[in-house]
């Protein structure tokens, strides 16, 4: 039996009369508004802009993921008591029938090395290892209060990006597109940009597509060399060729979906049409030559080099040619303190120069502009890591372990309220002690800041209706603006 009939099969009569996509509401809807303005998902056109549940704050996201988890202790989460009992053994209580990735025995407090202070009208914490988000807090909110399940890397990334930490769901950019398409016919609707030298953790299933049709997975460009790999036209092979090339490929597809009613062979149709156009659109978007050496010098990026800094510097050029989610993943943030390379005190300072410059650009780039109000930024890692010094084979370098029970993220514009800082830990930050804001939460905040309501964006799939927050979430409305 084919997988097109199947679905057709699952269109009860209840769905006509009630489905905007397939039903009369769908049609009167559609003559209502007049051709050329309906947003219905097309067959034709997979990736048409669509109206979201009810009206967004933000029309884009640009997810920053510093991949490995950085040490909230010493980045935003100041805590004095623990630099006060700095070295003394953890009491039994706080760890008692605890399980850790790699600390053993009974581990020592680690007060962080870094000095902490003040900032803003917010007053917001934090380390001077930051000193340019320092000048941009009064435009952040802070969650000092993120809990997650998982305290392996990939199941981590797995379970903020898909809402599982098994690999097969679709991806938060594959959700985010399937429900409201992309404002730029010529390019994707979802961007994925990687640094630090290392996929994360979880690869290609951070922003695969899942059981969604493909044209909504991630896209992922380069900022050095070809911007997307095979994008470009074979040795041998002009653009009238691959014209033409397309163009037969295109009548066997629609032969082939007029006999199965395939959505995959509609996709596949979708997909070489837009590779097509990339052809052209992309080397323009993510060349950034163009940019004033202001701008370049603001980001620290610099043309044909791959890094954190061109990236973000691409991510804002995206949002701005319509892109609806742009996710950036930069590697090397596992800061356990088992050799030098990843020392709290010696190498964190380091990764955090190359961080924290550009994304503080990116946030002052984009009010400048006037595409704060409508794009959300977001920074997180997957995890927290221990007020604990991990010690790993007796290691003299300092360094923290995997934490699921509290960890920072924060967020800029798209409708997030300001200068905040929501959710607390305990004096030793351990566990959350003050509005726990749980991986689902998160995701339901960002779909509804998107227009979405979180339980309505489904997609049945074996029987099931399926959605990023699973069966949980709540939006966390004091960070709304």
């Amino acid at each position: 039996m084919h997988s097109g009939k199947d679905i057709l099969q699952t269109i009860t009569r209840r769905h006509f009369f009630r489905d905007c996509q397939f039903g009369l509401g769908g049609i009167a809807l559609a003559s209502l508004l007049g051709e050329g303005t309906s947003h219905a998902r097309t067959e034709s056109n997979p990736l048409a802009s669509r109206a979201p549940h009810f009206p967004a704050r933000a029309k884009h996201v640009i997810f920053l993921h510093m991949a490995g988890s950085p040490p909230q202790h010493d980045l935003f989460d100041w805590k004095p008591e623990l630099v006060k009992h700095n070295g003394e053994p953890c009491p039994q209580e706080i760890t008692e029938g605890e399980r850790f990735a790699f600390i053993k025995g009974v581990p020592k407090l680690l007060g962080t090395p870094h000095e902490f202070r003040q900032h803003g009208e917010s007053g917001a914490w934090l380390s001077e290892i930051l000193p340019n988000l320092a000048g941009v807090v009064d435009e952040i909110a802070f969650v000092k209060s993120m809990v997650t399940d998982q305290f392996n890397h990939a199941p981590a990334q797995l379970l903020i990006y898909t809402g599982s930490p098994r690999a097969g769901r679709p991806s938060f950019g594959t959700w985010a597109t399937y429900g409201l398409g992309s404002e730029n016919r010529d390019l994707p609707g979802f961007v994925v940009l990687l640094s630090g030298g290392t996929s994360p953790s979880a690869g290609k299933a951070a922003w695969g597509s899942g059981f969604l049709p493909s044209v909504y997975q991630g896209v992922q460009c380069r900022s050095k060399g070809d911007p997307v790999l095979y994008v470009s036209d074979p040795e041998g092979m002009d653009r009238n060729l691959r014209r033409m090339s397309l163009d037969a490929l295109r009548d066997l597809n629609e032969m082939q979906a007029a006999v199965e009613g395939s959505p995959e062979t509609r996709t596949r149709i979708a997909q070489y049409e837009l590779a097509y156009r990339m052809q052209i659109s992309v080397p323009e978007v993510m060349d950034i030559r163009d940019e004033t050496r202001h701008t370049l010098d603001m980001y620290g990026a610099e043309p044909g080099e791959a890094s954190f800094a061109n990236n973000c510097l691409l991510a804002r050029r995206l949002v701005e040619q319509g892109v609806r989610f742009v996710q950036l993943f930069d590697w090397g943030w596992d800061f356990h303190g088992n050799t030098k390379e990843n020392d709290i005190a010696v190498s964190l300072p380091g990764r955090c120069r190359r961080m924290d410059q550009p994304v503080a650009a990116l946030i002052r780039d984009l009010k400048a502009r006037g595409l704060l109000d409508e794009t959300l930024v977001v920074w997180t890692g997957e995890f927290g890591r221990t007020p604990l010094n991990e010690e790993r084979n007796g290691s003299k370098f300092l360094g923290r372990d995997h934490h699921p029970h509290c960890y920072t993220a924060f967020l800029a514009g798209g409708g997030v309220k300001p200068g905040i800082t929501y959710g607390a830990t305990d004096k030793l930050g351990y566990r959350v002690a003050e509005n726990p804001v749980h991986v689902h939460d998160l995701q339901a905040t960002i779909l509804h800041l998107l227009g979405f309501e979180h339980e309505r964006l489904t997609h049945r799939f074996q029987g099931r209706d399926f959605r990023l927050t699973d069966v949980h979430g709540h939006v966390v409305r004091d960070l709304l603006a």
